[in-house]
């Protein structure tokens, strides 16, 4: 192999990473947009609610259905993000194990791959915790 194959290596691999860095920083910036939104739907929801909660509640249900839309966006950017630093995170003990496995190696659980059939489905915390009184909060500082 000669110098100009090693450089033309070298300058694939920085260019590669340079990418991956781009897309990342374009996710973040997607995710943080869709949290942001989400804040603001259940701020619609509550003036909504107190100006009309004798009304018929269906007439919210459209904003709980864009609430679920972006929360599966959310969870489809997040996965593509962890995919980009090369790995994945268990749902159930939420430790990141390399891509390239199909059970986490903390807890045995099988992690979840964006071509399985229920991949899309929503947890009912994710937003809401119930044991801690947690509620979302879009946090632009937040590390993902």
């Amino acid at each position: 192999m000669g110098i100009l194959e090693k450089f033309n290596d070298a300058s694939r691999g920085v260019s590669e990473k340079a990418k991956n860095i781009s897309e990342a920083s374009n996710l973040k910036r997607k995710i943080l947009y869709e949290e942001e939104r989400i804040v603001e739907i259940f701020t619609d929801i509550g003036k909504k609610y107190y100006k009309s909660h004798n009304d018929d509640p269906a007439a919210l249900k459209e904003l709980c259905d864009d609430i679920d839309t972006r929360r599966r966006r959310i969870k489809k950017m997040k996965y593509e993000l962890n995919s980009i630093r090369g790995y994945k995170v268990c749902p159930q003990c939420n430790a990141e194990i390399n891509e390239r496995f199909q059970f986490c190696g903390r807890c045995g659980f099988r992690l979840p791959d964006i071509e399985d059939e229920d991949f899309m489905s929503l947890e009912s915390n994710d937003y809401y915790t119930e044991s801690s009184n947690n509620f979302f909060d879009a946090d632009p500082n937040k590390s993902y």
